[in-house]
């Protein structure tokens, strides 16, 4: 009996007539020696109990915070777990100190092998449980750990069970995703989750049917040269004596997955998808921060009318009198008055008597054909071809 239970009972019996010797005190039918025996009685008792329950062992039944673990932790280094396990087989005495029963360890195993497999590597020691999962390429799959009396027969009839199982699991993952509407992103989210899921438990029923490939450990209970010869087996990774461990139920075995080599972890999920176009979005106001720079460039707006003032000089460029001189260099020479007199009022005669004045409002327009007639009439000297209608058109339009 455990001091815990011991002390509930003296509680119980003695807490009743020390309650029943307080009221009578209190009522003053009872004498004071008396009860002063009662606790003193009381306190001794629980003395011994509780000194008792010190020295006693703990019993066979653990609690919770008894659960032994053997293997390799998340995040651990595996080649240094190889090594503590090799030293620890190593370390074993030639005897286990409990020759009828053996000591218990854990087999990891460098592949993924089929019961029949198993069967072989492990010969004739006596096999406890099998661990294993099915490899699917980048998913992490279910780690299940199968008690057997001996495999492959009864290991072939658990992955029969554990195939029904995850039939059924797939099941629940559709009914679950046909549930989910598609309205927001994180609906969508939840029902590819659903579905990629049913998937997953799909192929592991349908792996788990056909007998796979999928025992990579195994737990043992032999002497240490049973142990040390299985360790010598070519698909054997390591052996880790485990002589700490007396119920596997209060045992949790994590051994190496074959396929990690440097450090223990879980596999990524690469076929879920997730809502990656979800995250950027909060990060679209981050390009809003540039905008203060915008306002840089509004600094130099007052400078804009500086180019508005170099335009300003150019119409009082006279662009006129420059392209007079030019046609009129050679055939003026004969008539200097007429340049001269184009400032005055232009009056109809003297626009009819002065041919050399049409070229200037041809020559801003950008006519050439114009003054080089001109030109022609001058130099040929012969006055009466030109006639007032041809000064007319000349000179653009009306003077």
């Amino acid at each position: 009996m455990r001091s815990g239970d011991l002390l509930r009972q003296l509680d119980q019996r003695l807490l009743p007539h020390l309650v029943g010797a307080a009221n009578r005190l209190a009522q003053g039918s009872a004498q004071p020696r008396l009860l002063l025996g009662a606790v003193l009685l009381s306190c001794l008792a629980v003395t011994v109990t509780a000194v008792w329950g010190t020295g006693t062992p703990p019993a066979g039944n653990p609690t919770a915070d008894d659960v032994t673990r053997v293997g390799v932790a998340a995040g651990e280094s595996i080649p240094g777990y190889l090594q503590d396990a090799t030293d620890d087989l190593a370390a074993l005495p030639a005897a286990a100190p409990s020759p009828e029963s053996g000591t218990f360890a854990l087999v990891s195993l460098s592949a993924y092998l089929t019961p029949d497999q198993a069967a072989n590597v492990f010969s004739d020691v006596p096999v406890a449980a099998v661990i294993g999962r099915v490899p699917l390429p980048e998913r992490q799959t279910e780690v299940v750990r199968i008690d057997v009396p001996g495999p492959p027969e009864d290991v072939i009839t658990a992955m029969v069970h554990l195939a029904a199982r995850k039939d059924r699991e797939a099941g629940d993952y559709r009914a679950r995703a046909a549930a989910v509407t598609e309205g927001r992103p994180e609906q969508r989210e939840q029902r590819e989750l659903y579905l990629s899921a049913a998937q997953m438990a799909e192929a592991e029923a349908t792996a788990y049917r056909g007998g796979c490939a999928c025992v990579y450990a195994a737990v043992v209970r032999a002497e240490p040269v049973e142990l040390r010869q299985v360790a010598s087996q070519p698909d054997v990774r390591v052996v880790d004596p485990a002589p700490e461990v007396r119920r596997l139920d209060r045992t949790v075995f994590t051994p190496p997955l074959p396929e990690q080599d440097v450090v223990a972890h879980p596999l990524a999920d690469s076929d879920l998808t997730t809502p990656d176009p979800v995250f950027p979005d909060p990060v679209i106001p981050d390009p809003v921060v540039p905008d203060p720079a915008v306002s840089d460039p509004v600094v130099p707006d007052p400078a804009v009318p500086d180019p508005v003032a170099t335009p300003t000089p150019v119409p009082p460029t006279p662009v006129v009198p420059d392209p007079v001189p030019t046609p009129s260099p050679e055939p003026v020479t004969p008539s200097p008055p007429t340049p001269t007199e184009e400032p005055v009022p232009g009056s109809a005669p003297e626009a009819k008597k002065s041919p050399s004045i049409s070229p200037t409002p041809d020559l801003a327009s950008g006519a050439p054909p114009t003054p080089a007639t001109l030109a022609n009439v001058v130099g040929s000297g012969a006055s009466e071809p030109v006639s007032e209608a041809e000064v007319g058109p000349v000179a653009g339009g009306s003077v």
